[in-house]
């Protein structure tokens, strides 16, 4: 839908298609004025699974919000959470931001408040409404105000579901608009005459950083006539004040309130003159000012920082380059981009791409290697831009052997080489794979625990200034840490995958009159794993009983609850239960064993000689059937709630006929769902493999249907499929 402009620009809303962007806006504007905020946005469901997008931005600067524009549903920021949960998450101050949701507070520490209401109609999640205010310390928002944006919610609810209703595209793509607010005034013209007296340059700014009124002393020192500067972004009109360096100052003006100071240079080519730049924010605007200046000699710290800079000159430094493109810098600059990237990141294969996608680039960096500890030695366990084979015999080294990537470990500091003749001098005698370049080595270190060790290797001799060493270890700290999370996952993985393996039925049993065959397939995101069974269950009646089923969640939890589940059905099919006392009974237990936890199901019971089949569903997907001719169906079962919600819940039992021939087929919903499409599309997809299946054998049938989902990379759930055959008996 909207795009948006590049940094220091915002769209407008004639990008997006009408009937959207009036909902958003009124919607916003409506929140905003009922509980007196002075920003707000709206995070919409994305054609990805999981993905929440900013679709509406207003009252502060767009562009300074880029780390936040995209958010995972199953991050821990308060968005997603909102999301999550169908429940508003009101943070009247720092103090409890801080203690519920210290991610956003480690990128935005600054003093506001926050308030997120889902936007929900029915069983419809649209997305979450975002309102920004000032702080009211140890005071929770109100009842009325609560009630406020909770109306404003259901109204764009409403909205919504009407503009779908009309064929309109309720899901965002792209970057998200910025709603301009009203071209600024200059002022009263005595006000205006009082600062054109003043020798200092004076800039003001409405709350998304466009500028009102310009000095006489500003002209001067920008060279630009006010009429030049007067309506346009800050950013646009002075391009050199938006590089990503000065992005967190303009945040802590922008949003905490209280005055920000900082060093700015002006112009690249050649490297202009330096400024001090200051910033006076207000309810209405940002009054900010320029003055003449030496390269300073200290970086003074924005008032909302926690302590004064460690080493002033060396901060100031930090900024001496900034010739580099914005691309380049932005991770120098604003390494909470790293670490939000960093959070999505769930296996050590996902967090090492996200370092060569995100670090390498930011620096100029052309090699990376990643070693990580195991029993006092350190493997080998990604690397990029390296001659082939040659970081393989570094591979398994002990922490005894004297290497650059070892003692960074050993010693728990960072190492750097400017050129391959300072590394060569340093450790005589070591292969080097290039004789020009420069090295960077980093100790991975979490939480006081070694993790192992990180090489940037970069093609030319290059210095590193103090701001890029403190820079690259702290990001040496968060990759560690997203290191030591993955293998924690990794391990759990694997005990999930054998937990599921070991309770998942080995072989089916061999019965007269008919054929079954089972497959399974773990997702592979992360903890995709542990929930979906199947099983075939020959009962003391000479019937045999089919079930398949799908737990909540992922992980060993779901692997033990399935296994529990698997051994009730069991039980209750041996006891020679009806199917609605198998299912009822299951739903019981699982309210019993594990009140939040739910699951779906399907029991059938069949009679292999006459073909007659009994059924019941609990919120699962219908299963089909494909019948001798050929003609494959949809089947429409009865059922019940999912399990595990209702211990009154009933669930009605529907008759069939398999004739011989037939196929029935279970699944899945992990069989049938992808992201950005609905469930009826893969259903349908579902049915016509079958039907243009050979029915025979059937574990080729099987096979085929499962085929494409398991030469899927990144699939999001986990699959299980049984197919039932009746090959005989009764006509």
């Amino acid at each position: 839908m909207a795009r948006a402009e590049s940094l220091g620009a915002t769209s407008d809303t004639g990008d997006a298609p009408d009937a959207t962007a009036q909902v958003l806006v009124r919607a916003a504007t409506r929140a905003m004025e009922a509980v007196g905020g002075y920003a707000a946005g709206i995070y919409l469901r994305s054609p990805t699974t999981g993905l929440l997008l900013l679709a509406l931005f207003t009252g502060l600067p767009l562009q300074l919000f880029r780390p936040w524009w995209r958010m995972q549903v199953n991050r821990p920021y308060p968005v997603a959470e909102a999301y999550r949960s169908g429940q508003a998450v009101l943070l009247p101050d720092a103090e409890s931001a801080m203690s519920r949701f210290p991610q956003l507070m480690a990128g935005l520490p600054f003093t506001f408040a926050s308030l997120y209401e889902p936007v929900t109609a029915g069983t419809e999640r649209f997305g979450v409404l975002v309102v920004l205010r000032e702080a009211t310390p140890g005071i929770p928002v109100g009842t009325a105000d609560r009630e406020r944006l909770r109306r404003a919610a259901e109204q764009l609810a409403a909205d919504l579901t009407a503009l779908a209703a009309d064929g309109g595209r309720v899901l965002w793509e792209g970057d998200p608009m910025g709603v301009p607010a009203p071209p600024p005034e200059a002022g009263a013209e005595g006000a205006r005459r009082a600062a054109d007296r003043l020798a200092q340059a004076v800039l003001s700014l409405d709350r998304e950083g466009r500028i009102g009124y310009v000095n006489t002393a500003a002209e001067e020192l920008l060279g630009v006539d006010g009429p030049h500067l007067r309506g346009r972004l800050l950013w646009e009109a002075l391009p050199w004040l938006g590089h990503p360096a000065y992005e967190d100052h303009f945040r802590a003006g922008f949003m905490s309130g209280e005055p920000v100071h900082f060093p700015a240079r002006r112009g690249r080519h050649p490297p202009g003159q330096w400024l001090s730049v200051d910033l006076y924010p207000a309810a209405d605007g940002v009054t900010l000012t320029l003055g003449t200046s030496a390269k300073p000699a200290y970086a003074p710290a924005s008032r909302t920082r926690q302590g004064p800079v460690a080493d002033a000159d060396a901060a100031v430094d930090g900024y001496a380059d900034l010739d580099v493109s914005t691309d380049e810098a932005s991770a120098l600059y604003r390494p909470v981009a790293l670490a939000i990237a960093l959070t999505e990141a769930v296996t050590a294969r996902q967090v090492s791409a996200v370092v060569t996608e995100e670090l390498l680039p930011a620096f100029g960096g052309r090699q990376l290697a990643i070693y990580l500890l195991d029993e006092r030695h350190l493997y080998l366990a990604w690397e990029t831009g390296f001659p082939q084979g040659f970081l393989n015999r570094f591979d398994g080294v002990s922490l005894d052997v004297r290497l650059p990537g070892v003692e960074t470990l050993t010693t728990g500091r960072p190492m750097f080489f400017e050129s391959m003749q300072h590394l060569a001098a340093a450790y005589p005698g070591i292969p080097l794979d290039a004789d020009v370049g420069a090295r960077a080595f980093l100790p991975l270190i979490a939480s006081g625990r070694p993790v192992g060790s990180c090489i940037l290797g970069f093609d030319s001799p290059r210095g590193f200034s103090p701001e890029e060493r403190t820079v690259l270890t702290a990001l040496a700290g968060l990759i560690a840490q997203a290191l030591a999370r993955a293998r924690r996952y990794d391990s759990e993985v694997a005990l999930a995958r054998g937990l599921q393996s070991a309770l998942l039925p080995h072989r089916l049993p061999v019965r007269e009159h008919v054929d079954t065959v089972g497959r399974y397939l773990p997702g592979t995101q992360g903890m995709e794993v542990g929930g979906d069974w199947y099983d075939v269950v020959e009962t003391g009646s000479g019937l045999l009983a089919l079930v398949i089923g799908d737990v909540q969640g992922h992980g060993v939890a779901a692997a033990a609850t399935m296994g529990q589940l698997r051994s009730a059905v069991r039980a209750f099919a041996l006891s020679g239960s009806t199917p609605e006392q198998v299912v009822s009974g299951t739903n019981q237990l699982l309210i019993d064993l594990d009140p939040g936890q739910f699951a779906s199901c399907c029991y059938m019971l069949l009679d292999p000689t006459s073909g007659s089949v009994m059924a019941a569903r609990a919120g699962h997907p219908q299963p089909l059937l494909r019948h001798p001719d050929g003609r494959t169906e949809v089947l429409d079962l009865a059922g019940g709630v999912v399990l595990g919600i209702d211990p009154e819940a009933s669930y009605p039992v529907t008759e069939l006929r398999l004739t011989t021939g037939s196929i029935l087929a279970l699944y899945t919903d992990g069989l049938v769902e992808k992201p950005g499409l609905d469930i009826d599309v893969g259903v349908e997809r579902l049915r016509r493999a079958l039907e243009a299946a050979r029915p025979s054998p059937l574990t080729e049938t099987a096979d085929r249907l499962i085929s494409e989902a398991g030469n899927t990379a990144d699939r999001p759930d986990d699959i299980a499929l049984l197919l039932a055959s009746r090959t005989g008996g009764d006509p």
